[in-house]
């Protein structure tokens, strides 16, 4: 059997291989351009492709997964925003748990209702510990999860709370800054939280640039995230590819 989606990603880690994933919102995406977008990210080698939003609803996702995998076998990895996001057309689906927040829909409430469904499906399913920083602008994510972000300068909360996630098993940490955040996740609080963590370690949020890329990757994620920025101009994948 080929080897799972986490396995995977836990040995690029052991090797310090970066990955970088691109996060399709099917609310915001238009065709032409998610063309393009899939086209490079098959020349460039894109990791993962993300797909999900605040939003979005299973008639949207089904297509849009379908359209997705007719063109490329890079892995499809659900980041739903709630329990209706949810497809067998992906590999796997990363079970956010909004562990910086304390609104018990989020940390456990929405994945009782999806327990059924997830434990039938094919999907492989990675618990992730989601967690929210202030990007300096209110997020679709701040504003629908009815919770506050943990404050941009406090590493030590970060740190705490993603340790935590770690001891009660998550497989991975997800430092997300909000889609369209004016002010992307720190390198110091990256290389503080990458510092005590024996899980993978996700970042996005706000990313734009290559430079913002490589300097993640040299604080310590493992896969960076570039949603927004793609969405505007796709031809940024080639840049972003080549800062791993």
């Amino acid at each position: 059997m080929p080897p799972s989606l986490y396995s995977d990603l836990m040995a690029a880690k052991k090797r310090n291989e970066k990955r970088l994933a691109i996060l399709f919102d099917p609310d915001k995406l238009r065709l032409e351009k998610m063309e393009r977008a899939l086209e490079l990210a098959v020349e460039c080698g894109v990791d993962y492709f993300f797909i999900g939003g605040s939003l979005v609803v299973n008639s949207m996702l089904d297509p849009l997964l379908a359209s997705i995998r007719e063109r490329c076998k890079i892995p499809l990895l659900l980041f739903p925003g709630s329990s209706f996001q949810l497809s067998y057309r992906a590999d796997g689906i990363l079970l956010l748990s909004l562990i910086s927040g304390r609104n018990p829909e989020l940390l456990i409430g929405q994945h009782v209702v999806a327990a059924p469904y997830l434990k039938m499906s094919p999907l492989e399913i990675i618990s992730t510990g989601y967690i929210l920083v202030d990007g300096g602008v209110q997020s679709s994510v701040q504003y629908m999860s009815n919770t506050s972000p943990i404050p941009s300068g406090k590493n030590d909360i970060a740190i705490c709370t993603a340790l935590a996630g770690e001891m009660l098993g998550l497989k991975t940490i997800y430092l997300e800054a909000g889609s369209g955040a004016l002010n992307p996740i720190s390198e110091s609080m990256i290389e503080a939280v990458a510092g005590t963590l024996t899980v993978p370690l996700i970042v996005g949020g706000g990313i734009r640039t290559p430079e913002k890329v490589a300097a993640n990757f040299r604080a310590g994620a493992d896969v960076v995230v570039v949603g927004n920025a793609i969405e505007n101009d796709p031809g940024l994948i080639r840049e972003l590819a080549a800062a791993r």
